[in-house]
């Protein structure tokens, strides 16, 4: 019934111990004994190759010292329970299935290019921190984009120009309390001045043509004319 390790059983050819082949071995199917690991084992790689009825190779993985490569049209990282896809790539796009995607690396993860999401979240306890260190950062979208912190601080810094635009709608600041800071302060002469004068503790909140604000002595009336050439260096 066979010879050495071979034996020929009903169910096909089988193997004892440790089998080396010098030269292709064509199966169908190759099982391990029942509780033990099928192991495939070479001094150099081990290849796995897929072909068609013509001979040509439609799949290929390889399992080598330094990298595990596949090469095939489309593949597939499953569960074992369910079949879920957790990971996928083809030529055109690469998907991720999994719950969470999670990226332990100090630096972060680095996109080349524009990245697509509905939601952007820290993990619980931890600031949430959206930088561009050299650039702009960009956040578009059709219906608005919605930046909420529900339990700390929303902090916006840059290093020039900070540009808040509605083209069809407004602006709407709801707080307690607002506060512009470090907004220049304009003067007037007034026609009597006295030395007693009290200190100047109220002022008015004026604008420029250009959108600049700036703050000028509060009086009876507006003294925002009066100040206005605080606008000729705006």
């Amino acid at each position: 019934d066979g010879m050495g390790n071979l034996r020929v059983t009903k169910k096909g050819i089988r193997l004892e111990g440790i089998s080396e082949f010098l030269l292709p071995l064509y199966v169908k199917e190759i099982n391990s004994r029942k509780d033990s690991p099928l192991v495939l084992q070479s001094d150099r790689n081990v290849t796995v190759n897929a072909r068609n009825h013509m001979g040509q190779l439609t799949g290929q993985l390889t399992v080598g010292a330094d990298a595990v490569e596949a090469q095939c049209k489309r593949f597939e990282v499953r569960a074992s329970e369910g079949g879920k896809v957790l990971f996928s790539a083809d030529e055109d796009e690469i998907v991720i299935g999994a719950d969470r995607l999670k990226v332990t690396g100090t630096e972060g993860a680095v996109f080349g290019h524009s990245v697509e999401t509905p939601h952007i979240r820290a993990e619980p306890s931890q600031d949430l921190k959206l930088e561009s260190p050299t650039r702009s950062l960009v956040m578009e979208a059709p219906r608005g984009v919605q930046v909420n912190a529900a339990a700390g601080d929303l902090k916006a810094t840059c290093r020039k120009e900070l540009h808040l635009q509605s083209t069809e709608g407004e602006i709407f600041l709801n707080a307690d309390t607002i506060r512009l800071g470090n907004l220049p302060v304009g003067s007037f002469s007034s026609s009597s001045p006295s030395s007693s004068a009290p200190r100047q503790t109220i002022y008015e909140l004026c604008v420029c043509p250009s959108g600049k604000l700036y703050l000028s002595p509060a009086a009876a009336g507006s003294t925002c004319q009066s100040s206005s050439n605080i606008c000729l260096w705006s």
